[in-house]
């Protein structure tokens, strides 16, 4: 959801020391999104100076070793001569960086970057400190590859991505210019008194077999899923709020019968946010207005709370990647070199998909909250679309259009990519993982969430306007007062898109969140 950094400056954001013991996923996000400084920790410079010692006598001893002294992928029998294997990792870059399409997001790009450094620094790759280090200059002089959306099947990692990425290490490739548009990678070191790397044997395919983009977006994307879930119980305490419904289903007790952990938090936030509402208060012994809620506001912690834990299980598949070497071949202390394939993206494509399925359904949810505030016969006593005036004026209907085309963009996005495996290589690579397209459209499910959540917070706020001089909860007037100072009372139609923006940036951001959490205490 953000837009990114240059990186160039970043006052008041903690350095980030690179380790062998790796990065925390708050080391990621500060660096890719927040322009956090970043540095070699000694003892990483010291692994991978005896990791690259191995690598020299391999190369002095002339020993047949996939990537050091062989070709790649399908390649990987043909022997390379000593003399040209400096040109063999040039080569490797310049025939991997040929992806296609517009450029990632600068966020992303950095988060890439970063995590490449730290499985370099855990000294299994053979590379020089140089290569990290020139990684880490790219990252502090806010200088960002241009590497192209298209192109990453997962396995054996993101190689195009990060041969874009390493190809401008180099002085070779594109990086996004000031303009936002692509610029020589050369005159981009040269401003910034950067000098080209040359690269020995195995660098070049250090730099590339990884699965950092995967894991870099999916690390964001948690980031942003944990935020939006816990703004989905917001919306969806104000919708219910608004539409007369019932607290009732929302106590502790009922759900300690059904011990999915998700599911508790959520309902407990529910029940912090529908507290002191004299609109609750209204109709709360009034049995024949509701005994039961439609599914869509009674089991909303059932849903969002399932959502929570599926985001869970993605958060420790991506932790336990960021704990982990992803390279091939790796070098072992003990002088071995051995193939590996742990730069297979299954785990973190699984989980994306996985994800991806959660985060749908909470945006569907949503969406049937906001049809139901919008239409009279359901509505409990709330005008037609939400405005004073229906005929003349149409309030809010188009804006459940939008949310519901979002809603089935979300459903066809929410199909696994992970189960969409294709030969490549000359059937050398036969089973991938498509691990980049999960995570990239993860990322879209998630902004698209952002902008159901919006329209719902828009449509609630307004409910709640309209159950005047009854009085909301704490929660409620928080969020009436918010949005109301960018839509206003409710009355004639207005011109509806900047208001769902405006929404919408409540929504991603944490203003809302905080005027909140003053008036009722920390949500989950």
């Amino acid at each position: 959801m953000s837009a990114g950094t240059t990186g160039r400056e970043a006052p008041g954001v903690p350095a980030v020391t690179v380790g062998p013991d790796g990065l925390r996923p708050a080391d990621v996000v500060a660096v890719a999104r927040a322009g956090a400084r970043v540095s070699l920790a000694p003892e990483a410079v010291a692994a991978m100076e005896r990791s690259r010692a191995i690598v020299d006598a391999i190369n002095r001893d002339r020993r047949p070793v996939y990537g050091v002294s062989t070709g790649f992928g399908a390649l990987a029998t043909t022997f390379i001569a000593p003399q040209r294997r400096t040109e063999l990792q040039h080569a490797l870059l310049r025939s991997h960086a040929a992806g296609t399409g517009g450029p990632m997001p600068a966020e992303v790009v950095r988060a890439m970057m970063l995590l490449r450094v730290r499985s370099l620094a855990k000294g299994y790759s053979g590379v020089r400190p140089a290569i990290a280090q020139g990684l880490v200059d790219l990252l502090n002089h806010g200088i960002v590859p241009w590497v192209p959306v298209h192109g990453s099947l997962g396995a054996s990692g993101d190689l195009a991505p990060l041969a874009h990425c390493a190809l401008v290490l180099t002085g070779e490739g594109w990086v996004v210019g000031e303009d936002g548009g692509r610029a020589p990678a050369a005159q981009a070191l040269a401003d910034a008194g950067l000098t080209p790397v040359t690269l020995a044997a195995k660098e070049g395919l250090a730099l590339v077999n990884g699965t950092d983009g995967m894991l870099g977006m999916l690390l964001l994307a948690i980031e942003d899923a944990r935020h939006l879930f816990t703004m989905a119980d917001v919306t969806a305490a104000l919708s219910i709020e608004a539409m007369l419904g019932t607290d009732r289903p929302f106590a502790p007790e009922l759900h300690a019968i059904r011990p999915h952990p998700g599911q508790a938090a959520s309902a407990a936030n529910l029940a912090r946010l529908l507290r002191n509402s004299a609109i609750m208060d209204s109709h709360r012994d009034d049995f024949e207005h509701a005994v039961q809620d439609a599914y869509s506001m009674r089991c909303a912690p059932q849903v969002a709370g399932a959502a929570r834990d599926t985001l869970a299980f993605a958060a420790q598949v991506a932790e336990r990647e960021l704990a982990s070497v992803v390279d091939n071949p790796v070098v072992l202390p003990d002088g071995r070199v051995e193939s590996t394939g742990n730069f297979h993206g299954a785990p973190l494509g699984f989980a994306a998909d996985f994800l991806a399925i959660a985060a749908a359904e909470v945006g569907a949810i949503a969406e049937r909250r906001i049809d139901r505030l919008l239409d009279v016969t359901r509505s409990r006593g709330l005008p037609a679309f939400l405005t004073p005036d229906p005929g003349v004026n149409s309030g809010l209907m188009i804006a459940q259009y939008t949310a519901a085309g979002l809603v089935a963009d979300n459903r066809r996005l929410a199909a696994p990519a992970s189960v969409d495996s294709l030969p490549t290589s000359g059937m050398q690579e036969d089973h991938v993982s498509m691990g980049w397209s999960a995570t990239v459209k993860l990322r879209t499910v998630l902004d698209n969430l952002a902008s159901i959540l919006a329209v719902e917070l828009l449509a609630a706020a307004r409910g709640l306007q309209l159950r005047a001089p009854l009085t909301p909860s704490p929660a409620g007037r928080a969020a009436v007062a918010a949005v109301a100072e960018f839509a206003g009372e409710p009355g004639g139609d207005t011109f509806l898109a900047p208001a769902i923006e405006a929404a919408r940036e409540l929504i991603t951001g944490d203003r809302l969140r905080r005027v909140i959490e003053d008036a009722v205490g920390p949500l989950a």
